[in-house]
């Protein structure tokens, strides 16, 4: 008996020391205050052209196009939250011609926006890595945000001849940090 009226009193302390606990009030505002960050990385292109692709029937193929859609800027999300985004591009080419490969970012009318190039030299036996990076930020972010293809347009420079034997590739690799600001 005397155990139970313990108990008792035992879990009525208890209680009340619960009810008394501290609190503050609290101020959901502010959640709208908050910001977020992040930064997203992602591949953004890649191509492995091998030599014997350059000809044809026996005939040297000078200009090669790819226009790929990517009209992920364009979206409301980015459009809304994209602060900056750098593009990063990394060429090796392993074949012993010289090569120009131009970028050129399409409007949804197909009309060009923006324009980048880089020279690739022949190969000579070493490395022939070729780097890259283009960030979009302010104005030209904004011609980002209105892009929906990318044209790629590699073109062979004079030199030795092709033929469906050449051996060596252009490897292209790409991607794009996108740094985004959320609020």
């Amino acid at each position: 008996m005397k155990l139970l009226v313990f108990n008792r009193i035992l879990g009525t302390l208890i209680l009340v020391l619960f009810s008394f606990s501290c609190s503050s009030n609290l101020d959901f505002n502010q959640a709208n205050d908050l910001k977020l960050e992040p930064v997203v990385v992602a591949n953004l292109a890649y191509f492995d052209v091998p030599a014997n692709q350059f000809v044809t029937n026996g005939v040297e193929q000078t200009v090669t196009i790819d226009t790929p859609t990517v009209d992920v800027f364009n979206d409301a999300f980015f459009k809304n939250n994209l602060a900056r985004a750098d593009f990063f591009f990394e060429i090796n080419n392993t074949i012993n011609r010289a090569y120009t490969l131009d970028l050129v970012y399409l409007d949804k009318n197909n009309q060009p926006l923006y324009f980048t190039n880089f020279v690739i030299p022949a190969y000579t036996g070493v490395k022939n890595l070729v780097t890259k990076t283009d960030v979009f930020a302010n104005a030209k972010l904004d011609l980002l945000k209105r892009t929906t293809k990318i044209a790629f347009i590699l073109k062979m420079s004079p030199g030795p001849l092709l033929t469906k034997n050449s051996t060596g590739s252009i490897i292209l690799r790409s991607s794009v940090t996108a740094y985004l600001v959320i609020q």
